[in-house]
């Protein structure tokens, strides 16, 4: 059963004028507390949720008349001492007050349905204190303490009312609780529930507006996620928690979106963007579906993708890096604890739910999952119904703005879980997005391509989206000649991820202008633009029929560019890599200063940099005149960069790093015998000279 944890213990006063000021402190802290249902609502879980404050407030009276005895007519201490039986009856009251407090502080940061799905037991815990709040006043020796008769009455009359208390929970909470349940039942047997009920019931609830009903979802996966509720209701929360999403666009409309403000005419974002980007740091999303990382796993190359995604990616037969492109030595998956424990630690300090808590055990795991389908069922059924509710809207908006709303709750909807996706798909989504990829309203645009993203993360969803009319066409308007720059490192996010199906990246290259945008991006964006442009660059490279349209459009020159700049280096190198590796070696051979800025990156790059960099210069020495083995040879210091590479590089990098050395070691000693054969030859010609 979850209840309010026990609080520690309040200091221990040292005299008993501290002790009343304690008192005085914690009642006032305690009567401050309003019930935790609204009130705009008339809900009462129980009646000492409103009424303990208030005696709580007029206990507070009794110290301040007490407080006044501590002082002089100058305002000044004295001493002062409580009868022995009151002293010990005040700090008993005091340990009481604290867990009042800390009772009222744990509901207060609940949501309304946990409050209410949990009414009995918080009911009979603040019984509980009531009632020994109620005995240690009757202990009370009032008749010992220096104050005035009708302070004593007071007293006597609060206590009166504090043995009145009950652990009854009020009878319209428990018909509200049964309303819900109801309304869950009926969403899961694929009901659409009546309008007018469903504000009937969040009436009672509290939520009266778009703005509380968003809190209200937030605090309810909140609760879930911390193992807030006990397990009888968490079905009953997930369920709640769609269908209050769904009553939130049907019951109060699309919100209107917020100023995006978040590029710049530079293309800097803003620390103020949208809470749903501004969010996750970039190492924290998985490559692959670009969501938060939940059980985030490291595969043979060293790289980090979240379980699910990297087991999709595995099992429809793929045996290379989604992000590098190296072939895999092993499909093993080694968990990533540390950066888990930092994704946990991130969602707690920004109050998001995480979900990726270690199972300890097979039963409790067999647990879990028969809660989670327990939920599902209702959950999934709400889900549909928003997103066919949201797509309806969107196909019959009447103007920019109203279209603006709705596209930015489906990009929000999609952004999470695999589900959403697939039922914004199924609603018709897709076809009605595209159009507006070419809307002049910037904001529109940016919401339609972040919708379109966020679907293209589903498998299922990239055949939906390669096979509409117009879809490449707009994502490329998009790119080329997007309001934004938030719009085109979107496009190229999408890009990045249709062009994870094989066939589709071969179709993505062969359109006459994809390549072309792409590297225009990630010559002259800024540096996040650089950065998605790379990324969708390298996964066109995996493909060996792809390199000669990215050779042509000049990928290698645009890549040795963008090694020079941290944020973008990582993916700059790991494009070269690729390019070398399937049939562009020539022309990174020929390119321009290409050993210099490679070597320069083996100097200073990161772990993943520094590897791309050494296979790039091992497959670049093997394939081309010795030239350049001897333009690497003369870079000072390159035995020393080779030799530390070998001893803290990754695994890839170290294997590399031999096979350089070894590259370098044979031309050395192909030098020096040519250098010997030469001189031996002129010793010849110079001894024949001499005897003739």
């Amino acid at each position: 059963m979850a209840t309010s944890s026990s609080p520690p213990p309040p200091p221990d006063p040292s005299t008993d004028a501290d002790l009343l000021r304690h008192l005085l402190f914690l009642s006032r802290d305690v009567s401050s507390h309003q019930q935790p249902s609204p009130s705009s609502s008339p809900l009462r879980v129980n009646p000492n949720f409103s009424s303990v404050p208030r005696n709580v407030r007029q206990l507070s009276l009794l110290f301040e008349e007490l407080l006044l005895a501590v002082r002089d007519d100058d305002d000044r201490c004295v001493d002062f001492a409580l009868p022995r039986l009151a002293s010990l009856c005040f700090r008993e009251i005091l340990l009481v007050l604290h867990r009042l407090k800390a009772h009222f502080d744990h509901c207060s940061a609940r949501s309304r349905a946990f409050v209410l799905f949990r009414a009995e037991p918080l009911a009979a815990e603040i019984h509980e204190q009531v009632v020994d709040l109620a005995t240690f006043l009757d202990i009370l020796p009032v008749a010992e303490l220096r104050i005035p008769e009708d302070v004593r009455d007071h007293v006597r009359l609060l206590l009166r009312q504090l043995r009145r208390s009950s652990p009854a929970v009020d009878p319209a909470a428990l018909s509200l609780r049964r309303d819900i349940l109801e309304l869950i039942a009926l969403v899961e047997s694929g009901t659409v529930p009546d309008h007018a009920a469903l504000q009937g019931i969040f009436r009672r609830l509290g939520i009266d507006d778009s703005w509380n009903c968003r809190h209200e979802i937030d605090s309810v996966e909140r609760d879930i996620a911390d193992g807030a509720a006990a397990d009888r209701w968490v079905p009953a929360m997930v369920a709640l928690a769609s269908i209050l999403r769904y009553a939130r666009y049907v019951l109060f409309g699309a919100s209107t979106p917020r100023l995006d403000t978040s590029a710049g005419a530079d293309g800097k974002k803003s620390p103020f963007s949208e809470a749903e980007d501004l969010a996750v740091p970039a190492d924290f999303r998985c490559p692959i579906s670009l969501d938060l990382m939940r059980d985030p796993m490291v595969v043979a190359t060293g790289q980090t993708y979240d379980r699910d995604s990297i087991v999709r990616w595995i099992g429809s037969g793929h045996a290379t890096c989604p992000k590098s492109g190296q072939a895999l030595a092993h499909l093993e998956l080694v968990p990533n604890r540390a950066l888990k424990n930092l994704i946990c630690c991130w969602c707690r300090d920004n109050n998001l739910p995480f979900d990726g808590a270690d199972v300890t055990s097979n039963e409790q795991a067999d647990a879990d999952n028969a809660t989670t389908a327990a939920a599902n069922k209702a959950a999934l059924e709400a889900a549909r119904m928003t997103a066919s509710f949201l797509v309806e809207e969107l196909a019959a908006a009447p103007c920019t703005d109203a279209a603006h709303r709705v596209v930015h709750e489906l990009r929000l909807l999609a952004k999470h879980g695999s589900d959403n996706r697939a039922f914004v798909a199924e609603a018709g989504a897709i076809p009605l997005l595209l159009p507006l990829l070419r809307s002049d309203d910037a904001g529109l645009q940016v919401s339609a391509v972040t919708a379109l993203l966020n679907l293209s993360i589903l498998e299922a969803n990239k055949r939906l989206i390669m096979h509409a009319d117009g879809a490449v066409d707009g994502i490329v308007h998009v790119l080329a000649e997007g309001a934004k720059w938030r719009a085109k490192e979107n496009a190229a996010a999408t890009v990045l991820s249709l062009s994870s199906i094989h066939s589709y990246r071969r179709r993505l290259a062969r359109h006459p202008r994809v390549v072309e945008v792409l590297l225009q991006m990630a010559r002259h964006g800024p540096a996040s633009s650089k950065k998605d442009a790379m990324a969708a660059i390298l996964s066109l490279a995996g493909d060996r029929e792809n390199t000669g349209r990215l050779v042509e459009g000049g990928v290698v020159g645009a890549a040795l560019e963008a090694v020079g700049e941290p944020e973008v280096a990582e993916e700059a190198a790991a494009v070269l890599a690729a390019v070398a590796r399937r049939g562009g070696v020539e022309a990174v051979a020929k390119a321009e200063g290409a050993v210099a800025r490679l070597v320069g990156l083996l100097r200073r790059g990161s772990d993943w940099a520094r590897e791309s960099a050494a296979a790039t210069l091992v497959a670049v020495c093997r394939r081309s005149e010795s030239g350049l083995v001897a333009e690497l040879a003369a870079v000072p210091g390159i035995d020393w960069v080779i030799w530390e590479l070998m001893g803290a590089g990754t695994e890839r990098a170290r294997r590399k790093a031999a096979a350089l050395s070894r590259i370098c070691r044979r031309w050395a000693a192909a030098v020096e015998a040519e250098r010997t054969a030469r001189f031996s030859a002129m010793s010849v010609t110079t001894s024949s000279t001499t005897v003739a």
